[in-house]
């Protein structure tokens, strides 16, 4: 029976089957055998084919091909990657100038793997409230930088539309972002994805946390990918469970991560990931230019001219310069 991979303990996944039913499934050992060298042969949003033993117990069997995937290194060295998500529509990625403090090395390194699968992606800053003027303008400098660029930007503050009696979602910018898609929701731990979730959904179904006092950066709340069905969001008809066949709107919540390991990129072609960089790279005089100072590199000289952002320039070169294969865990 087909059916849709909706939450990943790191022991079992539930799938939710075309007839509204759900179940918790176990993988079969021939996907290790596959050379499949990820943390997670199936992800969050595969379609999978699962087969139930006469014990009552459920199998996952094939998985179905994929139209694309969130990629990231993974953490555990015996494996190459990590899959954040499958089959997604439209990747959102929650930044904070402060409280704790995004990085753009982090924002662009996201933004490139997403170039890299073929997924559109999209920035949300959050915690706007708690910005002081100075850092009102870093906010309002990132966003028209990246929406130069092409990626939609959106300022809120989870916080005020959790306060708000009705759910706003309707109303918000943020309602083009989840109807009729499926959405990954991913970010710093702490940069408030549990408390825009419950904002959202109108009630309490992602656990939160505080920032920590020491290092003022996200302490994880999430621990396991899982992702919630959206019901009719123009009539607030959220689903409590995926028991409704057909559900198109889905939100993938994943647990907070503190780096963006790219891999599997020749140095050749992480230009072409920075839509910024590709464009001005035609103009190179070798075609294989790293623009690292090479003789007639058009990028170093549109990075000299102020013609493309000098953060972005060195996120382009950190990647270059990932040697080190925990460096951005």
């Amino acid at each position: 029976m087909k059916g849709l991979v909706i939450k990943s303990t790191g022991t079992s996944y539930g799938v939710h089957f075309e007839d509204g039913t759900t179940a918790d499934c176990h993988v079969k050992g021939n996907f290790r055998i596959r050379g499949i060298r990820s943390t997670n042969p199936v992800a969050i949003g595969d379609y999978v084919e699962v087969t139930t033993n006469e014990d009552g117990t459920h199998w996952i069997t094939e998985l179905y091909d994929r139209k694309n995937y969130i990629i990231r290194r993974a953490t555990n060295l015996s494996y190459a990657s990590h899959i954040l998500a499958a089959n997604v529509d439209m990747a959102a990625l929650i930044v904070t100038i402060n409280h704790p403090k995004t990085s753009t090395t982090f924002i662009d390194r996201f933004l490139a793997t997403c170039e890299a699968y073929r997924v559109p992606a999209c920035l949300i800053f959050n915690k706007i409230d708690l910005l002081n003027e100075e850092e009102l303008q870093e906010l309002a400098s990132l966003r028209q930088l990246y929406e130069s660029l092409g990626y939609p930007t959106y300022a809120i503050s989870a916080l005020d539309l959790a306060s708000t009696p009705d759910r706003p979602i309707v109303s918000s910018p943020l309602y083009s972002i989840f109807h009729d898609r499926v959405t990954l929701l991913s970010g710093n731990s702490g940069v408030g994805k549990s408390t825009l979730l419950n904002a959202i959904f109108g009630k309490d179904i992602a656990r939160t946390g505080a920032i920590s006092s020491a290092h003022h950066k996200g302490m994880h709340t999430t621990t396991f990918s899982e992702m919630y069905p959206l019901g009719d969001i123009e009539t607030l008809d959220t689903l409590k469970t995926p028991s409704t066949p057909g559900v198109r709107s889905w939100i993938i919540d994943t647990p907070g991560i503190k780096g963006f390991g790219l891999l599997d990129l020749e140095k050749e072609e992480v230009g072409h990931y920075f839509r910024d960089i590709f464009h001005v790279s035609r103009d190179c005089r070798y075609s294989n230019c790293l623009h690292t100072g090479e003789p007639g590199c058009a990028v170093y000289q549109a990075v000299a001219k102020g013609e493309i952002a000098l953060s972005r320039y060195e996120s382009y070169l950190s990647i270059l310069d990932d040697t080190q294969e925990n460096k951005y865990r």
